[in-house]
């Protein structure tokens, strides 16, 4: 999941923005399978899935949901100006993470988390094979390098797609600690990293999502190694603040190596801005 940010990049390194061409899919479900207690990974395919690209550990492609009532799948094309939408209402869309992509077999995986009940979720929950969705871009990339001393990442549910690819992507040059809120032991799942890593599991323990400061807590008993360091940071919009401007401010870390965003936004379905200061 995702929303619009705006990003500060580390002063001793140059993360590089890319753009890339804008297009709209129709991808078939192929797969479904749920694990832990709160994620659903469902596996998709098609030949439009040709040409299809995403660079970024924290990618975002719109996924576009078919009507509820009718299940009408409707997806725009691309035109002069942008995207030239079909007469009538817009489809409900949402952002989200690819978490793998096989060029060769044309699928794509997409993680969802459940601890929201929107209609993401509802769709993901009853998802099976053959089942239709539209999937836009993603537009753009945030390719941040890998040679840092060490990187911080720190996240909910709908921030595991992206920590989950970067720690695949890390050297074993580097180090690498991930705090990730859950609400139990169960939400648990394994990853992986040639880096020498350290996984926090923070735990909300039957609060809601979004109104606790486990993260935080957990930060706040954390040394940080030496050296220069890259944070990343993704979650419920407010929080994400709030750790953002506790690691600048109480943990000096270079404002300009610590990016935040608002995945989600409590009483909203996407936040509506991003959490970087």
């Amino acid at each position: 999941m995702g929303s619009n940010e705006v990003t500060d990049t580390a002063s001793v390194r140059a993360p590089q923005r890319i753009r890339l061409p804008l297009r709209f899919r129709k991808v078939q479900v192929t797969a479904t399978e749920k694990f832990a207690t709160s994620f659903i990974r469902i596996t998709f395919g098609g030949d439009d899935l040709d040409g299809f690209d995403s660079p970024g550990f924290d990618d975002h492609i719109k996924l576009i949901f078919p009507d509820e009532s009718t299940n009408e799948l409707r997806v725009p094309e691309i035109g002069p100006a942008g995207p030239v939408w079909p007469e009538g209402p817009k489809p409900v869309m949402r952002d989200y993470t690819p978490r793998f992509f096989d060029g060769n077999a044309k699928t794509l995986v997409i993680d969802f988390a459940l601890h929201e009940a929107g209609p993401a979720t509802a769709w993901a929950i009853n998802a099976k094979p053959g089942d239709w969705l539209g999937i836009g871009g993603p537009k753009g990339s945030f390719l941040v390098p890998t040679d840092y001393d060490f990187h911080l990442l720190a996240g909910d549910e709908t921030a595991v797609p992206a920590i989950a690819r970067r720690l695949e992507e890390l050297p074993a040059t580097t180090r690498a600690i991930a705090l990730i809120e859950v609400d139990n032991v169960g939400d648990e799942i394994p990853l992986t990293s040639a880096a020498q890593f350290e996984i926090i599991w923070c735990y909300r323990k039957g609060a809601a999502a979004g109104t606790t400061t486990a993260i935080k807590d957990a930060l706040e008993t954390l040394t940080l190694p030496n050296g220069d360091g890259y944070a990343w940071i993704a979650c419920e919009t407010k929080a994400a603040r709030a750790i953002r401007s506790y690691l600048v401010k109480e943990r000096n870390l270079n404002a300009k190596g610590v990016k935040a965003a608002g995945y989600w936004q409590l009483g909203a379905a996407i936040a509506d801005e991003g959490a970087d200061d």
